[in-house]
């Protein structure tokens, strides 16, 4: 389609060139006439009059983003028929944040740019990429070494880009925890309180500090910056007990907090953080969502008042919750951020049951109780094993929260084919590969078979006493068969289908193997273990590498090459495992082991819990040996 803008044009023009090849327009002095006009209104509309005038009125940049989408969309469904779309933003802030350090995986620059291309057009207009160790540090050469961090240029680039869109990058760092990644350095042995978290108090701590802050947001356009401050599970209990003696949390938390911020202000920067560390301090257990926690007037009036705090939540489901939690925060005397999830970190599959309940009932809160900046974590814990891109339906959520009181679902389920140019339903089945027979719908528990029938070792079996009596096989035979329907239907990002395929693929034999195997040994039922050693378990293996090549080719696409080699090494053990099980059963078959100790050992439930379960880290599933701690 052939279109002139005219109008309001400033600031437009670099983003509208990005974004041509994207929503498949081409600007033409010849081209149907847009009518553009910036108000101060807070409203978006477009229009198609009956004279065939088209217009796009505006506050924001993205806003404009976001409507010339709408127009183009409303073009494509109405043709030559008027038609009239208002919006009304719900919140001044509002986008993804991208874990870039946890899980080993950092996002190529072009993959940033092809997000924040599809987040323009969906109307998202802010990008965090959480990055604990992940980005250059002139002053500290082993700060993210061989970690793929980014470099000042690099995140120079992004932020002009993002700019051009109407998207504000802001760094997302940590300062006091969440640092085991740079503390295990020697160079950094000064400042460890514990293996994660710095030394509060000590005067190094605060020049590495500085060092971060400024090599965090120099790139950067924004004043804004988040300084994180969560999960320091052992504050004050370490070097700092030492030095120091006992203090409460709390206490800690103001001393350090207060000394940070002494430094962001002299950079003229606008911080916030995490808030998890004031409640866990003020709870018997040590839990965030304690209800019987209690912090306390003098802590909050220890509180600083220039600093935001960000209160995350994806683990609630009802309203009531989100309602409580968030008045508990306005009595630190600011209005919070809301920064929920879209579960894409228990393994290769995307929780869209838990994404979508939980981000419903957040958001409906939030917008009722007057919070306007909220965040869509993406975490990469442990791996990062899922696809990136399997998330841009939850991008669409929280993006269509944004643009309405209520969310329509048939709305977004239009605009997501329109954003992305792929099918709302195929993405939501996403969830099936984890909620299999045995679990209830939208699996809130958030347990993650497929992730433990993967990698578990099928002579140990860890978890082969949760599986038995389950027709798993059947189920993923039936999953592989769809994912490979929706790989050949969801245009550019079939791949997100491809490599589940692949897995469930791998499934269909691998996810009863254990139970097949310890059955057969101790029913004396050698046929069934010839054809294990012979034919099951050496197509698995031939499964297992399909799945691995896959898995490789699309890493390398999307991410910089560091931490795939932690990814490597969990495919290679896979391996060698059914290498070793092949061998283990040929040698008793053939009479060269008396017996097979593994397949004798009584099969428990996992930590003595029925039925399917959880587990979130990879170190509990291949063996109950220790892999590390």
């Amino acid at each position: 389609m052939r279109l002139q803008f005219a109008g309001d044009l400033e600031g437009l023009g670099e983003g509208l060139r990005l974004l041509e090849q994207e929503l498949g327009f081409e600007q033409a002095a010849d081209g149907r006439r847009v009518e553009v006009t910036r108000h101060e209104e807070n409203r978006l509309t477009v229009e198609a009059k009956e004279d065939g005038t088209l217009t796009i009125a505006y506050r924001q940049r993205i806003h404009f983003f976001r409507a010339l989408g709408l127009l183009l969309e409303g073009l494509g469904k109405h043709g030559q028929a008027p038609f009239r779309l208002e919006e009304e933003p719900q919140f001044e802030m509002n986008g993804p944040m991208f874990d870039v350090s946890q899980g080993g995986a950092v996002l190529r620059t072009g993959t940033v740019r092809a997000f924040l291309r599809k987040m323009a057009v969906m109307g998202l207009d802010m990008l965090m990429l959480y990055t604990e160790d992940s980005f250059d540090v002139k002053e500290q050469p082993y700060f993210g070494y061989m970690r793929g961090r980014y470099s000042q240029e690099e995140l120079r680039e992004l932020d002009d880009y993002a700019d051009r869109l109407g998207i504000e990058m802001i760094p997302c760092i940590q300062t006091l925890s969440h640092l085991a990644d740079v503390l295990k350095w020697n160079a950094f042995k000064d400042i460890r309180d514990d293996h994660e978290t710095m030394l509060v108090g000590e005067e190094r701590t605060y020049e590495f500090v500085e060092q971060m802050l400024v090599a965090a947001s120099e790139p950067l356009r924004t004043k804004r910056i988040h300084i994180g401050m969560d999960e320091a599970w052992k504050l004050g209990l370490g070097e700092y007990l030492v030095r120091n003696g006992l203090k409460t949390k709390g206490e800690i938390m103001n001393e350090h907090l207060h000394k940070v911020l002494a430094i962001t202000r002299r950079l003229g920067l606008e911080p916030m953080m995490w808030s998890d560390m004031y409640f866990r301090g003020a709870s018997r257990t040590g839990e965030y969502y304690d209800r019987e926690s209690v912090i306390s007037d003098e802590v909050i009036a220890g509180m600083p008042q220039d600093v935001q705090f960000v209160y995350w939540d994806y683990y609630h489901f009802d309203e009531e919750f989100y309602t409580e939690w968030i008045r508990r925060h306005k009595r630190f005397g600011s209005m919070p951020v809301f920064a929920g999830g879209i579960w894409n970190w228990k393994g290769f599959v995307l929780n869209y049951g838990a994404t979508f309940v939980s981000t419903n009932a957040a958001l409906s809160v939030c917008k009722r109780e007057g919070v306007r900046e909220v965040i869509a974590t993406l975490w990469g814990d442990d791996g990062t094993e899922c696809d990136w891109y399997s998330a841009l339906l939850g991008l669409q959520l929280f993006a269509e929260h944004g643009y309405a009181k209520e969310l329509d679902e048939d709305k977004l389920r239009d605009r997501f084919l329109f954003c992305t140019g792929a099918r709302m339903d195929d993405f939501l089945a996403i969830k099936y590969i984890d909620e299999t027979p045995g679990i209830s719908p939208d699996n809130l528990e958030l347990y993650n078979p497929s992730r433990y029938m993967l990698w578990q070792n099928p002579m140990m079996g860890l978890f082969d006493e949760n599986l038995r009596g389950l027709p798993l096989n059947s189920h993923y035979a039936e999953m592989e068969r769809r994912m490979e329907l929706y790989a050949g239907r969801n245009g550019e990002y079939g791949f997100v289908f491809e490599l589940l395929r692949w897995l469930c693929r791998v499934l269909a034999l691998k996810a009863e193997a254990g139970v097949r195997l310890t059955d057969a040994y101790r029913s004396g039922d050698r046929e069934t273990l010839s054809e294990m050693a012979e034919g099951v378990l050496p197509e698995i293996a031939a499964r297992v590498k399909e799945l691995r090549n896959y898995h490789r080719e699309r890493w390398h696409a999307v991410n910089k090459p560091f931490g795939w080699d932690i990814l490597d090494l969990r495919y290679g053990g896979l391996l060698m495992a059914l290498d070793t099980a092949v061998s283990r059963l040929t040698a008793y078959l053939e009479g060269r082991a008396e017996r097979l100790e593994e397949l004798e050992e009584p099969r428990l439930p996992f930590q003595g819990q029925e039925g399917l379960v959880d587990c979130y880290f990879y170190k509990w599933m291949p063996t109950p040996s220790r892999i590390a701690q």
